[in-house]
């Protein structure tokens, strides 16, 4: 049986994914937020992948699209878009593979690598 609800997206503070979730009730998009009061956990939030936003399965692909069109991308050091070397997209985020333990509690520690959303090429900063 399918999920009912899906995530499409996760965030490290509540206050952005409560914009994003206004954004999508307010184009008649029901939403959810799961774990949302786990954040006031401190370090804990960052074990469990922050505030899920969540949406019913069969609104997904409209969600996507909405969110897609305001969801900030990477900056680099410089406030400069992260640039997909595959591609050439501005479109990446960042990405944390949070391997092993260590990189779980503590992904700060993790050496900064971007996902492309166009092409899905992991690359690391430069």
């Amino acid at each position: 049986m399918e999920s009912e609800f899906t995530t499409i997206a996760s965030f490290e503070y509540l206050a952005d994914a409560q914009i994003v979730k206004a954004k999508l009730e307010s184009e008649g998009i029901p939403t959810f937020l799961k774990d949302e009061n786990i954040l006031t956990v401190g370090f804990i939030r960052d074990a469990i992948g922050g505030v899920k936003l969540q949406v019913k399965t069969k609104d997904k692909e409209a969600a996507i699209i909405i969110y897609d069109a305001i969801r900030p991308y990477a900056l680099d050091d410089e406030g400069k878009p992260v640039i997909c070397p595959n591609c050439k997209a501005a479109r990446s985020e960042r990405y944390l593979r949070r391997k092993g333990l260590w990189h779980t509690l503590f992904p700060f520690l993790e050496k900064k690598r971007y996902k492309c959303l166009n092409c899905e090429m992991i690359t690391t900063a430069t």
